[in-house]
C-alpha cells in the first residue's frame, strides 16, 4: 500500500506545490479530468498563456509597472512556472533533483532582485 519515499517523489511534489502557489489552483480542483492535470494545465500555457494560469492575486501591482517591468515579470513568473513543471514531470528520470531546482529558483530570485521594480527592489525576496 505504501510507496518508498524516494528524493524524485518529494521532487515531483514540491514542482506540484511550486505550480499551486502561482496559479491557486489544486490537482484535485474539479477543472483536472483524466486529460488534463495541473502540470499539464500549466505546460500547455507556457510561455505564452501566463496571464491566463498566474493567480490573478500576483499581478494586482501591475498597473503600477512600467511596460519593462510587466515583462521582466513575466519572464520571472515564466521560469518559476518552467520549473515547477520539469520538477512535476511524469517520468521521474526527466525531473531535475532538488538541489537544482533550489539553485535555478535562486537565480530567478537574484535576477529579480538585480533588474528591480520602479524602486521596489527586494520586494519579492
Amino acid at each position: 500500500m505504501w510507496e518508498e519515499i524516494s528524493p524524485e517523489g518529494d521532487v515531483y511534489s514540491y514542482g506540484i506545490l511550486i505550480l499551486e502557489m502561482f496559479t491557486e489552483k489544486r490537482p484535485t480542483d474539479s477543472m483536472f479530468t483524466d486529460n488534463i492535470s495541473l502540470h499539464n494545465y500549466v505546460k500547455m500555457a507556457l510561455p505564452d498563456q501566463l496571464k491566463m494560469i498566474i493567480d490573478p492575486s500576483l499581478m494586482t501591482n501591475q498597473t503600477r509597472l512600467r511596460e519593462g517591468d510587466i515583462y521582466a515579470v513575466q519572464e520571472l513568473l515564466a521560469s518559476i512556472f518552467r520549473t515547477g513543471v520539469i520538477c512535476s514531470s511524469e517520468m521521474p528520470q526527466e525531473r531535475m533533483n532538488i538541489k537544482d531546482a533550489l539553485r535555478e529558483l535562486h537565480l530567478i530570485k537574484d535576477r529579480f532582485l538585480a533588474q528591480g521594480t520602479r524602486g521596489q527592489r527586494g520586494s519579492m525576496a
